[in-house]
């Protein structure tokens, strides 16, 4: 790998920030290779049983329980471990903030800037299926990838938005227990990963990025309940991103921040480099590549102490009564009997709980979510994505094929064979045995999505947009 050609202002703000021995760790990390991982997800499969599936080396994650890495050279996309939702592949310290935030089972948990997914799927598996996990993404290309990747993760308790942040107060105010701000910056820390970050760096788009992160924060502290926890991340080295921000949210009086203490990370954020030199600063943490196998990343743990001044709480009612204007409402009757026709021979062990409709799509709504809370939210997902009425009929969505299990599903074509995985994956049909209508595909014991059998064949219902067309 040869070595990157940095911006001069941005060689002379490291060095000036950092000490020799430092700034020269960073400066041949440019040059040397970048690391890749993927990451078990542990909503369809334990570690071991992702490491026996996979056909590529694995070498554990210091600071990530489920992390591995992986070869550079493999392309872990093109397998059908991958397609059946066992893994997620992410950069191995872009796993930090998740294990950082730590959320519980039945936690409502937010992950502000939630695209493409690492992060999200991280916090999902940590739920085990428990509480709400809200995922709002403001670019709405960029959300359409978090929505995907979100359904081959199989996640059920999730909401999945498309909104400016400040506009989530009204339903959400002071509701979350846990919230992830991975914001966005400008980018040091990925130099060697995405080309587009050195090439856009300034030291003017640095101090945008600040101000915007501070912006950000503001928005959240009215969404955090008094005693919830905030991680604020980012890829980069700038004091005014990373220090400078911890330091404006704390002079708010209502935040004090919490060691973060994870295997294999032990660098630390500087007080010295912010105005107040608040010592409490030393608690986040610095990641540097070159002291680490990964990227550069700074993340801060911060608790709530106290509640917004009184009056702000009042918000959280407005809207209690009226339409969503993302058109979701409580199946009807007939809507019901539609879906039942298809639930009760394929589904009978299944309860999806509570069941709304956007125009013709069924949706099984996380439990405990009301649906006032959506008010004049622009709504990508809400829990599972069952299927579509189409003129009396239901035909189930790709999305619940990936929250199935084999056995909550009445029929099922299984293979352990590659080949015929990668035939499905193609969209190519599968010779059927006895079946009969609607089946769930399986790899392995895994679901990779639905078929319909007829006249000894099973038509191929996989994503068209999904299909592979080269291993």
């Amino acid at each position: 790998m040869t070595e990157l050609e940095l911006p001069g202002a941005f060689r002379e703000r490291m060095a000036a920030l950092m000490d020799p021995d430092t700034y020269q760790t960073l400066m041949d990390s440019y040059s040397q290779p970048r690391f890749k991982g993927i990451r078990t997800n542990t909503l369809k499969c334990s570690n071991d049983e992702m490491c026996a599936k996979i056909p590529f080396e694995a070498e554990k994650v210091p600071w990530c329980p489920t992390g591995y890495y992986i070869d550079p050279e493999v392309r872990p996309g093109k397998n059908p471990a991958y397609y059946a939702g066992l893994y997620y592949v992410q950069e191995p310290t872009a796993m930090i903030p998740a294990e950082a935030l730590s959320p519980e089972p039945g936690d409502w948990v937010l992950d502000l800037c939630a695209a493409p997914g690492g992060k999200t799927t991280q916090l999902a598996c940590k739920l085990k299926g428990q509480g709400l996990l809200v995922a709002n993404e403001l670019v709405k290309n960029r959300a359409a990838v978090l929505a995907s990747n979100m359904e081959r993760m199989g996640i059920a308790n999730s909401l999945i938005l498309n909104e400016f942040p400040e506009r989530l107060d009204a339903g959400f105010h002071e509701a979350f227990d846990k919230i992830l701000v991975d914001a966005p910056c400008s980018g040091e820390g990925m130099f060697r990963k995405e080309p587009a970050a050195l090439s856009e760096w300034s030291v003017e788009r640095v101090c945008q990025c600040a101000a915007r992160q501070k912006k950000i924060l503001e928005t959240v502290d009215g969404l955090l309940k008094p005693g919830g926890v905030l991680v604020y991340s980012t890829c980069t080295f700038a004091p005014e991103e990373n220090e400078q921000v911890v330091e404006a949210l704390l002079a708010t009086g209502r935040y004090t921040t919490e060691a973060i203490i994870l295997p294999g990370l032990s660098g630390h954020g500087h007080p010295q480099w912010t105005d107040s030199g608040d010592e409490r600063i030393g608690d986040t943490l610095r990641v540097m590549p070159g002291r680490i196998k990964g990227e550069g990343h700074f993340v801060a743990r911060l608790r709530k102490t106290a509640s917004l001044e009184e009056g702000g709480g009042g918000r959280r009612g407005k809207g209690k009564n009226k339409a969503p204007s993302s058109g979701l409402t409580r199946a009807n009757r007939k809507e019901l009997a539609v879906y039942k026709e298809f639930a009760d021979p394929y589904l009978g062990n299944v309860d999806f709980g509570e069941i709304a409709t956007v125009g013709d799509r069924l949706y099984a709504l996380p439990a405990g979510l009301e649906p006032w809370r959506l008010s004049g939210l622009h709504v990508l997902r809400c829990g599972v994505y069952l299927g579509e009425l189409k003129k009396n009929r239901f035909e189930p969505s790709h999305t619940l094929a990936m929250a199935l299990k084999p056995e909550n599903f009445s029929q099922v074509r299984c293979t352990a064979d590659d080949e015929e995985a990668y035939a499905y994956l193609k969209g190519e049909p599968l010779p059927a045995e006895a079946q009969k209508g609607w089946t769930l595909v399986c790899w392995q014991g895994h679901p990779l999505g639905f078929g319909k059998a007829s006249q000894g064949m099973i038509k191929n219902h996989f994503p068209k947009g999904l299909r592979i067309y080269k291993k």
